[in-house]
């Protein structure tokens, strides 16, 4: 792992002194009042080279700017049943705090379907969550705990996956390159719970792929990861899929206030409530549009994609040694709803 000096936060912060205002309305956004972190984030996903993180943070403002990302939080997804088959069928929320006072945030990538909606809504609402997290509850946190938190952790939940979400690997990719180009170096760790053969197979090949910073942040749970994930977080605080050994989020039976995918789960009412708020706020006399927000898809090969692609070849593979075989094309997956 590269050691981030002194002076190349430096050299990048004479950098961005000399870009445009639009720029900087924006940046303000990223960083929350904390300029260094960002800097150091950008610096390590470019390796400690000045220039190329730099231009790195550019871009992203720039898409920013473009897609007016600023404003995103003031764009409900509507109706209201609408958002909730997304939510449904997008599996993610955010289920409590570590020890340390990190975020946590879920993902159903076993269980996610993505067939609600067009792929717009979904990426609308990957940035809506990103955005709250980093405008709303990371700076909740630091205020909570005392001290600066700019970084969350995600548990992933591998319940039901089959070769079926090989459907999913454009959105996944669109999703994973938005992640890697906007926000760099905002997970500090991934732990993969849940996780059935296939994906036990298929990592021993993907893991010595990944960029050394990367694999170390990953780690593969035993079932359902109780006991690994309560020496860093209390029970109150883990996700309703790693309540009790072989409760996949599949089979979990309880209350939907505590299946933290839910619409119903106090995260994603705060989540939407304040959207709506926005939205009022910016427009308090004309309607909120429907529709969804189209946002650029970036087209750089990135960490991210390249790791979704090389599991989806070792998907594929997989299931030709196990007389599943399916190609990419059998599996449209360019067709989503538009």
């Amino acid at each position: 792992m590269c050691v981030i000096s002194e002076e190349a936060i430096g050299q990048f912060e004479a950098l961005m002194e000399q870009v445009d205002e639009a720029l900087k309305t924006t940046f303000k956004n990223i960083h929350q009042g904390c300029t260094r972190d960002t800097y150091l984030r950008f610096l390590t996903a470019r390796e400690g080279n000045v220039a190329n993180a730099h231009k790195m943070l550019v871009d992203s403002l720039t898409w920013r700017v473009e897609n007016e990302i600023d404003d995103i939080l003031a764009k409900p997804i509507i109706p209201t049943e609408l958002y909730r088959a997304i939510r449904d069928s997008q599996l993610i929320g955010m289920s409590g705090y570590t020890k340390e006072g990190l975020p946590i945030f879920s993902f159903g990538a076993g269980l996610s379907t993505y067939d609600k909606a067009s792929v717009h809504y979904y990426v609308q609402s990957h940035i809506q969550i990103n955005e709250y997290r980093d405008r709303v509850v990371l700076p909740a946190a630091s205020k909570k705990y005392g001290k600066h938190i700019s970084k969350s952790l995600k548990v992933l939940d591998m319940t039901g996956l089959k070769l079926s979400a090989l459907n999913q690997i454009k959105l996944l990719t669109i999703i994973s390159s938005i992640d890697d180009l906007n926000y760099p170096e905002k997970v500090v760790a991934y732990y993969i719970v849940n996780s059935p053969y296939i994906f036990s197979a298929c990592w021993k090949v993907v893991k010595p792929l990944l960029q050394e910073r990367t694999r170390k942040k990953v780690q593969v749970l035993s079932g359902c990861g109780q006991d690994d994930l309560l020496k860093i977080m209390d029970y109150s605080s883990l996700p309703h899929f790693c309540r009790r050994e072989g409760s996949g989020s599949s089979r979990y039976s309880g209350s939907s206030n505590e299946n933290c995918y839910s619409l119903d789960h106090p995260f994603h009412q705060q989540l939407y409530d304040y959207i709506k708020q926005q939205a009022l706020l910016r427009r308090p006399v004309r309607p909120v549009k429907q529709g969804s927000v189209h946002v650029d898809f970036p087209d750089a090969v990135t960490e991210g994609t390249e790791f979704v692609q090389t599991l989806a070849s070792e998907f594929q593979k997989f299931g030709k040694q196990n007389g599943l075989a399916q190609s990419l094309d059998d599996l449209n997956i360019n067709d989503h709803r538009a």
